[in-house]
């Protein structure tokens, strides 16, 4: 389905690297706000490093894919050497697409892991990849996302209505 997540987890903090390869992903791309860092700190996280550093660990590539300009990503993610791509206009796949494809990834090789249903999830769905669904870090968002998680709220409705959309500390099916 479009807006329903392969997967859903209580924060990309969990993801169990064992559990990773066991599902054979090679690379987690991910959304910056709200997913990796709340949306309005510009500092740089810890937890963030330790999970780039669980992942290169474990031979899995963190790449940060977002719809944010390339200044705010860069002041963030560029300390801790983490790749990314700015301004991906999720939810058209193509960021998606062509970074697996450099990497050279098959789509069930590569994970989508973002906080919203209508940009990180139907782009990783439009991509082929396997999505994931995360709880927001924070509970507030910028003026333009709040539009989105509005147009979320009926989304959710009608997914549940077919099987609802938990998250647990372990990856569970969307």
């Amino acid at each position: 389905m479009l807006f329903r997540p392969c997967y859903t987890i209580d924060t990309i903090y969990h993801l169990d690297t064992n559990v990773l390869h066991q599902m054979g992903i090679k690379a987690v791309f991910s959304d910056l706000d709200n997913t990796l860092l709340a949306w309005d700190k510009f500092e740089t996280a810890k937890e963030m490093d330790m999970l780039n550093q669980r992942l290169k660990n474990a031979g899995i590539k963190l790449v940060v894919i977002s719809n944010n300009n390339a200044k705010r990503i860069s002041k963030v993610l560029t300390p801790y050497h983490i790749e990314f791509i700015a301004k991906s206009r999720k939810p058209l796949p193509f960021a998606i697409t062509r970074k697996r494809k450099k990497m050279g990834l098959a789509p069930n090789q590569v994970m989508m892991v973002g906080d919203q249903l209508i940009t990180d999830i139907q782009a990783g769905n439009f991509a082929s990849v396997k999505s994931v669904l995360v709880k927001p870090l924070v509970k507030t968002d910028k003026w333009n996302t709040r539009i989105n998680r509005f147009l979320e709220k009926i989304i959710f409705f009608f997914l549940a209505l077919s099987q609802p959309i938990t998250f647990k500390e372990t990856l569970k099916n969307g």
